[in-house]
């Protein structure tokens, strides 16, 4: 009940941060849902260092990237050099891909209906779906809006624990590179 309070944000993204740490296993890949923003992040000033970082490990293996049809559909509307880094990750073969299912419409409808995401954003509620049913050890995202955000990160797992689903994890590119990091300091 502590961590309520608006001085604690950095304390809750925190332990956000320890429970990833702790769930990985030595030398036991992270499962990785990426979502559309992480692909443009490599192309905007912004992003682009952690994001191409991502990508790098990824290719290198050190992670398994989880794909879904809303993300390649999604991105079939990229610029083309967003389109090209999807073919090249498809390309690398350590995928997992993840296909549409009447459990995760399911799911993201429940999202929904509790006024977690609204119609318009409707995908964003399909990636935690996804996320969420595939068991992926943590959503990377550039989404500060509706992903990566505390307040949204609790509503979707208090939809996940009533429907019996785990709990997710969402984090920025930049925070995963940082606990793969220290992973790799152990070894």
């Amino acid at each position: 009940k502590f961590l309520t309070g608006h001085c604690c944000k950095e304390i809750r993204h925190f332990l956000t941060f320890m429970e990833l740490y702790q769930r990985m296993k030595p030398m036991e890949r992270l499962r990785i849902y990426i979502d559309t923003s992480v692909f443009g992040g490599c192309f905007d000033e912004e992003f682009k260092k952690p994001s191409k970082a991502l990508f790098r490990a990824i290719k290198a293996k050190l992670a398994t990237p989880l794909i879904s049809d809303i993300l390649i559909a999604e991105l079939a509307r990229a610029p083309q050099e967003v389109q090209n880094l999807l073919s090249a990750t498809l390309g690398w073969g350590n995928m997992e891909r993840l296909e549409a299912s009447e459990e995760a419409l399911s799911l993201q409808q429940a999202y929904m209906n509790a006024g977690i995401v609204v119609q318009k954003f409707a995908d964003d509620a399909l990636h935690v779906a996804h996320a969420t049913i595939a068991r992926a050890d943590v959503i990377v995202s550039w989404n500060f809006k509706h992903l990566v955000n505390p307040t949204q990160i609790r509503s979707f797992n208090g939809i996940n624990m009533t429907k019996g689903y785990g709990m997710i994890v969402i984090l920025s590119p930049e925070d995963v590179i940082m606990i793969m990091e220290k992973e790799n300091e152990k070894d």
